[in-house]
């Protein structure tokens, strides 16, 4: 009994001197240390785990922390990339997918192939634009969305998958069976001349074969007479950094900044030089920007603006002056985290000023229709090489302001009009123009879309219970017309051929096109759009 006595005391000071010991230590650390508070947050996921009302997984528990902590951060560039998110990442910026090549569509309810990509699976294969694939695999795809569309066509390299196709002018569907390969998203998907002396190239994104791409494009274009270089980044998201510098690259002189990140760690912190001569010192290079243009698509134009090396044309860009680094945490998920903001040669930030996201947005949806409503910062101004003035505030401003071709006031009404009823109009004019892709009617890509052809698709619509009022048939028409002819080029002729037809409608690049038939070097292109902006600009009696 005596020993019993002894043991339970030594065993109620032990606790007692574990436990001391422990609040001692618990006692010492400051209120809001970082150890308090990772108990704290353990805790709350352990009661959540075991007395939450609804079961929750464990790994869905701290899901929601990762998410809900870097939600907090009130940056939509800083995310955690779940497996397919990280894998959409991956095909963004290697520009490489595994499929079968073809760019599609819904239309009517079935998929539509827009075109097939050259030297695909799918092109081999004889898939055509305009055929409807109705089967993958014996089943149905009749109603799919776009999302299952594309996650069905792509799979492993080297695995085969059977598609029925409908085609016009052919009385039974046709069976196709093609195997999948590695599939390279080109990001120049653009290349041609414009005319005799003016070279047209179309970079997005900017991923990393960007800098050889156009390097290719370039020396192709040269060796058919291109003089004078158009080179559009209108609706390039970005991509990666290393790319963009290095396509500024081709246009600088060796140790010519490109671009500057300023971050809180050593690292990133860094300014960015050219490396090597430029090929091409006197060729004149006009580049096209809009409110689509971001990201790594800024640091190239900033760069080209910057040094005097090209001429802007367009509307301000979106303003996306984030660096993001991008952590690979396990084989299918990543952290993207924004680790430092980039600014231009002349030192102007890249970020456009807004309150959030859904501002930034409205800015650049006004300053695409002409009303561009952000203000420059007048404090802050910048110079370029040559001692032209910048302002800054965000966003890279063209030196040449032009807006884009928008609709009509009546064309605006139809639209509205229209309202949910838009996909309709879209399926008809879909099956309208392989109507008249299979009627032999189109002849050549500059066919006049005519008064029956725009009152057939009139018909069709209100078939199908879409009835517009006479009081916006005149800008119905007006819009059918135009939009019915690139659909129906599309699916006859191809993508060049579309994009013929469009560039007629375009006046940023019919703007674009003047000054690069006149100039004779870049610094005769800079005067002719400085010439050209004060001309726009000065008052008219």
């Amino acid at each position: 009994m005596k020993h019993r006595k002894l043991f339970l005391v030594a065993g109620i000071v032990l606790v007692a001197l574990v436990s001391g010991g422990w609040l001692l230590q618990h006692e010492a650390e400051p209120a809001g240390s970082v150890y308090r508070q990772a108990r704290v947050f353990e805790d709350v996921l352990a009661h959540v785990a075991d007395y939450y009302v609804d079961s929750i997984d464990e790994r869905q528990l701290y899901q929601m922390a990762i998410d809900g902590l870097l939600d907090r951060l009130h940056d939509p560039y800083s995310v955690f990339l779940k497996r397919d998110d990280f894998r959409a990442l991956s095909e963004a910026t290697s520009g490489n997918y595994g499929g079968l090549g073809i760019q599609i569509d819904v239309r009517d309810g079935w998929i539509t192939v827009i075109a097939p990509l050259p030297d695909t699976p799918a092109e081999r294969a004889g898939i055509k634009s305009g055929d409807q694939v109705i089967a993958l695999d014996g089943r149905s795809t009749e109603g799919w969305k776009n999302d299952q569309a594309v996650k069905e066509l792509r799979g492993q390299p080297g695995s085969t998958v059977e598609l029925r196709v409908r085609r016009v002018g052919v009385d039974q569907a046709l069976t196709f069976q093609i195997t999948r390969a590695t599939i390279h998203i080109h990001s120049v998907y653009m290349s041609l001349l414009l005319d005799d002396k003016v070279g047209f190239i179309a970079l997005s994104p900017v991923s990393e074969t960007s800098a050889s791409e156009l390097t290719e494009a370039i020396l192709d274009l040269t060796k058919k007479g291109m003089k004078s270089l158009i080179l559009d980044v209108r609706g390039n998201p970005g991509g990666l950094l290393d790319q963009g510098i290095a396509v500024s690259d081709l246009f600088l002189d060796p140790g010519q900044e490109v671009v500057e990140t300023r971050g809180r760690t050593a690292n990133s912190s860094r300014v960015f030089r050219d490396a090597r001569p430029q090929e091409w010192p006197n060729l004149p290079i006009v580049v096209l920007v809009n409110g689509g243009s971001a990201s790594a698509a800024e640091i190239i134009a900033g760069a080209l603006q910057d040094h005097d090396r090209a001429l802007l044309v367009g509307v301000p860009t979106f303003g996306k002056g984030l660096v993001q680094s991008l952590w690979q945490l396990t084989p299918e998920t990543a952290l993207k985290l924004t680790t430092a903001r980039w600014y231009t040669p002349s030192g102007r930030t890249i970020q456009r000023k807004s309150r959030n996201e859904a501002d930034q947005e409205a800015q650049v949806a006004l300053a695409e229709q002409g009303r561009d409503t952000t203000q420059p910062d007048t404090t802050q101004v910048f110079h370029t090489d040559r001692g032209r003035v910048e302002l800054g505030g965000g966003g890279i401003r063209p030196d040449l302001f032009v807006p884009a071709d928008t609709l009509s006031a009546l064309e605006r009404i139809v639209v509205k009009v229209l309202g949910s009823k838009i996909t309709v109009y879209r399926d008809e004019l879909s099956s309208s123009s392989l109507a008249l892709k299979g009627s032999g009617r189109l002849k050549d890509p500059t066919f006049t879309v005519t008064d029956d052809m725009v009152r057939a698709v009139l018909g069709r619509l209100r078939a199908r219970g879409v009835d517009l009022p006479d009081s916006v048939v005149a800008g119905a028409q007006t819009l059918i017309a135009r939009e019915l002819g690139y659909e129906a080029v599309q699916y006859a002729f191809g993508r060049t051929a579309q994009f013929r037809r469009r560039m007629v409608d375009d006046r940023q690049i019919r703007e674009a096109l003047a000054l690069a038939r006149r100039a004779k070097s870049p610094q005769d292109l800079l005067a002719l759009g400085t010439a050209h902006g004060a001309a726009a600009t000065s008052p008219r009696n």
